[in-house]
């Protein structure tokens, strides 16, 4: 391989790049000796738009790539894609690599600016992939008809923007459930179903079926296994709902009104969910799926109320008062210690448990957690990591707010009203003003932030002027109030002059 000059090489890859019929990609990158390119790293390819075949480019730099398309044009006309390909060649870049449908194109400049090219043929032609959007993997399309009838989609098969969130927690419940069947039947502890004995699947708390009827259709459907689901509710109406939309998209699926506790089945599940069942709900959950020796458990906790009751109430012995002396503290060990005591009774139980995220906390108000169980009798059992509660506001009226509200809120308190030691004297907390104030003589709305007044320097005379001379200078000072007086005084000598 001899060398050969750079521009002769160059303009030979320019002729490759620029044949939108023989290009699969070219990258550029490294930098010549004593040059720094514009770009770390680029990349060239052809894709299909709507308003027709362009040159995509995606450019690297330091944090992020830069993508832009040029068209082609028309021949004899000025092309973009032509100008965009000319401007990188004109880049001190060390290598360009050149991908074509037949042959593989290595090109280096050496130090004395010289091309080392080496090509390399295919074995066999490869067809170019030209495509822009690629599909992305769905568990579930978005125009199955499930989700149309659930209302996540519109009728021409796309989810609706205000229920991407719920999509998203569809998908992602799917494809736990999907890793955790597998992984039960190939190990031998769920056991094989038939069209006579279908695995039955019960979810506790269905409330709207939502990841009742998705887990039904994608097992059936995509999977090819017989299923029979159940759902539990302690609402009448969502048990006539669910029936309904169960009858119209033909679904194998029964559902009952009772509480987690005490509801009847006429079989025992294989298979049980509980899904953001709140606060000692999910405790309930996991003890029906114990007592009915369930293959496989999915539970995501939603609200971790009860424990965090009793650490509020019970004093906390040391040196542990440290967790539970700020409100947001406690709420979080509570959550902690909760699943940690629901994975370790799991394990006593002969399940082998397993702490997993589910959804992240953007998507969904829980963030529910996946868990594996015992040789004995394998099972996934999911405790939720994160999850938002709900607390009343100060007083114990009014709406209930998300935990986020109120530990924000907490947080703003402590911090406005923290108490520091040698600034206004001992115990005085510091209140720095927030409020901005429009600036003097200013028009159309010129503000001006103020900073925080210092209010721990004394000044002279506040100490002749007895405890608290120093706030009562402040407070005049405040209220206009010296201002007053001195004009006051300023007309009884003017006065008394004539």
């Amino acid at each position: 391989m001899a060398a050969e000059p750079l521009l002769r090489a160059l303009m030979r890859m320019r002729t490759l790049i620029l044949d939108p019929d023989v290009l699969v990609r070219a990258v550029a990158s490294g930098r010549q000796k004593g040059q720094h390119p514009r770009w770390k790293r680029v990349e060239l390819r052809y894709v299909d738009l709507k308003a027709g075949r362009h040159l995509q480019v995606t450019a690297y730099d330091e944090t992020q790539a830069h993508t832009s398309n040029y068209a082609l044009g028309e021949p004899g006309q000025p092309s973009p894609a032509r100008e965009a390909v000319d401007d990188l060649l004109d880049e001190p870049f060390a290598h360009w690599h050149v991908e074509t449908t037949t042959e593989q194109h290595q090109v280096r400049v050496t130090k004395k600016l010289e091309a080392m090219v080496h090509t390399t043929a295919r074995a066999e032609e490869v067809e170019v992939e030209r495509g822009h959007d690629r599909d992305k993997s769905r568990m579930l399309a978005e125009d199955d008809p499930v989700l149309i009838s659930l209302g996540i989609s519109t009728a021409e098969g796309r989810v609706k923007p205000s229920r991407q969130a719920k999509y998203r927690q569809v998908e992602e419940f799917l494809r736990l459930l999907d890793a955790s069947i597998t992984e039960a039947r190939s190990k031998g502890h769920l056991r094989k179903a038939s069209q006579d004995d279908p695995l039955r699947v019960v979810d506790l708390g269905c409330g709207n079926a939502y990841l009742t009827f998705a887990a039904q259709r994608y097992l059936t459907h995509v999977r090819g296994l017989p299923v029979h689901v159940t759902g539990v509710d302690v609402k009448q109406q969502s048990a006539e709902h669910n029936s309904r939309v169960a009858s119209e998209l033909g679904i194998d699926a029964s559902f009952v009104v009772g509480s987690i506790a005490e509801a009847s089945l006429p079989e025992p599940p294989d298979v049980v969910l509980a899904l953001h069942a709140c606060d000692t709900a999910t405790d309930e959950a996991l003890a029906r799926a114990v007592q009915w020796q369930a293959s496989l458990v999915l539970a995501a906790p939603c609200c971790h109320h009860d424990v965090a009751a009793q650490l509020r109430r019970t004093p906390t012995p040391a040196p542990y008062a440290m967790l539970t002396r700020h409100g947001i503290l406690r709420e979080r060990f509570a959550d902690t210690l909760t699943d940690a005591l629901r994975a370790s009774i799991l394990r006593l139980h002969g399940y082998r448990v397993d702490v997993v995220e589910f959804v992240e906390s953007e998507h969904t108000p829980a963030t529910p957690c996946s868990a594996r169980c015992a040789p004995e009798r394998w099972s996934r059992a999911a405790a939720c990591a994160r999850s938002t509660t709900t607390s009343s506001p100060p007083g114990g009226s009014g709406p209930a707010w998300p935990s986020c509200w109120t530990e924000a809120g907490r947080r703003g308190r402590a911090l406005r009203g923290r108490r520091v030691a040698g600034r206004g004297g001992p115990g005085r907390p510091v209140l720095p003003r927030q409020r901005p104030r429009r600036r003097p003589g200013a028009r159309g709305g010129g503000l001006r932030l103020h900073r925080p007044r210092d209010r721990g320097v004394l000044r002279a005379g506040d100490a002749a002027r007895g405890p608290g001379g120093h706030r009562q200078r402040q407070r005049r000072h405040r209220t206009g109030l010296h201002r007053r007086r001195r004009d006051r005084g300023h007309r009884r000598s003017h006065h008394l002059d004539r």
